[in-house]
């Protein structure tokens, strides 16, 4: 297949920002064909603020460094912990104690040295609102959800991409927050059957050149991670949609009330007390969202500790993708949550915002 000759995508540099040298062209070269030069020159233009380096944080940097983007800040205040290893594969062994960025930082600028990597050991709570205006994308890990929502202020309010995703056990998210978004899709030209062929009717009808495409302009709108965590479900319509929605999104409040409350994850050191307090948690966050307490199983808890590496590899994947069709504007990006469930092996995408009647 080939692109329509002339076709104009649209971007904040117009049709990209500076060009490809011959050794980016090669080293690139696949991803190229695949969506465009346009776009892979919007990579190569991007910077890009990824904030929490666990095992999910070390699976987004490989993958848009290996992209191709202009930068990637790796920030995270904290120090290697044991647990640390099990997934996060970007910390070399020896590194207890050292900060997990400036761990991160050798072996993430091994993986391609056409892209500026940097780490940063601050605490993103500290950080004042010019420090984020440099970035194109901030992509938030392990943070409270008071950080996430102040940073997604920050970004709505200076047109920056804002991303979050988490793993918890068996169990992982990603949400996005694009503002207003264009991009484009590939779609399949459409010709009309040629004139002056006497075969019936069907001359008539449209029908589809296999040989050729066309990118058609699109426009999409988000809503803030605030107004999607707040749903109300008292509606008779949201009561209807709550039928299809993913428990996941329930958990995913269950766990941000005990990161708040506890001030980190669940953890295997205190697994006992940990999966009370979880259940505890259960009861009082879906009462207060007006939902039945065994839309969560009684054995949640228990699939809801540490990270798991092929849970981050999966989450990791599918949240990079979405942050690359953002920085490239090619094809629909996920809007809003994409969630996975590791013991089913499934995700599952929920566009949850709400509406005029406050329901999702």
């Amino acid at each position: 297949m080939v692109k329509k000759e002339g076709q104009e995508e649209p971007g904040r540099g117009g049709s990209g920002s500076g060009s490809i040298s011959e050794e980016e062209a090669a080293q690139y070269d696949r991803q190229i064909r695949l969506w465009g030069l346009e776009a892979q020159k919007r990579l190569r233009a991007s910077r890009v603020l990824l904030v929490g380096m666990k095992g999910l944080g070390a699976e987004v940097a490989k993958n848009l460094i290996l992209a191709g983007v202009k930068a990637v800040t790796m920030l995270d205040h904290h120090q290697v912990l044991p647990e640390d290893t099990q997934a996060q594969f970007l910390i070399p062994a020896g590194s207890l104690g050292k900060n997990r960025a400036e761990a991160s930082l050798e072996r993430a600028r091994d993986l391609n040295p056409m892209v500026d990597v940097k780490a940063d050991s601050e605490n993103i709570a500290q950080k004042p609102e010019e420090f984020f205006t440099c970035f194109d994308v901030v992509c938030l890990t392990c943070c409270s959800q008071e950080s996430l929502l102040k940073v997604e202020q920050i970004c709505q309010k200076n047109n920056i991409k804002f991303f979050t995703g988490d793993v918890f056990g068996y169990h992982g998210y990603m949400f996005a927050n694009l503002g207003e978004h264009e991009f484009v899709e590939e779609k399949t030209k459409v010709a009309k059957a040629s004139q002056g062929v006497e075969d019936g009717p069907e001359t008539k009808k449209a029908k589809l050149d296999f040989t050729e495409t066309t990118l058609v302009k699109k426009r999409v709108a988000f809503c803030l991670l605030k107004e999607a965590l707040a749903l109300s479900w008292s509606s008779e319509k949201a009561q209807a949609a709550l039928k299809r929605t993913a428990p996941d999104y329930f958990l995913l409040q269950v766990l941000l009330r005990f990161r708040t409350e506890k001030g980190r994850d669940p953890s295997l050191q205190n697994c006992a007390e940990d999966a009370e307090r979880l259940l505890q948690l259960r009861t009082e966050v879906l009462g207060s969202l007006g939902v039945a307490v065994d839309l969560l199983p009684d054995d949640f808890a228990s699939y809801c500790f540490s990270e798991m590496a092929p849970v981050c590899a999966v989450v990791g994947g599918v949240l990079s993708q979405e942050v690359v069709k953002a920085l490239s504007q090619r094809d629909s990006p996920l809007n809003n949550f994409f969630f996975f469930n590791g013991m089913k092996g499934s995700g599952i995408v929920e566009s949850l915002a709400p509406t005029s009647e406050s329901g999702p």
